[in-house]
């Protein structure tokens, strides 16, 4: 299903850490169908950015978390062939821990993987989820 929206929708990510290893899900939906990325999804009316984060990861990894810390907002804009608008969400990137469950695929996941921060690259992640996670990491670190 192409949105193509009239305004940019809220969209919640989550880098959920378990020791040393983030959470990482395969995209089972478009946008970016097919390719690894932070578990989250759309934030729903009335509900608060924690609540989402705790709703995405349970739906798509099967975890229970415990949310932390704003890391960043990113904009992620993607464009059909005639350059129109098909996605545009404004992410709102959030820290977080697991807290119980092993994770799942479910719900828009393909896949799910507790990767090593350090060694990202067989992911293919997107640029901005490196630096996300990179500064989820330095956040998580610095505590």
């Amino acid at each position: 299903m192409n949105d193509y929206p009239n305004r940019p929708l809220i969209g919640v990510g989550v880098v959920v850490f378990k020791a040393d290893r983030v959470l990482l899900i395969r995209r089972g939906k478009p946008p970016r169908q097919g390719q690894w990325a932070l578990p989250g999804g759309r934030q729903r009316l009335g509900e608060r950015v924690a609540e989402a984060a705790r709703r995405e990861v349970a739906e798509e990894a099967g975890i229970e978390i415990e949310v932390g810390a704003l890391i960043d907002v990113v904009d992620s804009i993607t464009r059909d062939a005639t350059g129109a608008v098909e996605y545009h969400y404004t992410l709102v990137d959030l820290l977080a821990e697991w807290q119980a469950g092993e994770a799942r695929a479910g719900h828009d996941a393909a896949a799910v993987a507790w990767a090593d921060p350090a060694d990202l690259a067989p992911y293919g992640l997107w640029q901005e989820t490196e630096r996300v996670i990179a500064l989820a990491l330095q956040r998580r670190n610095n505590r």
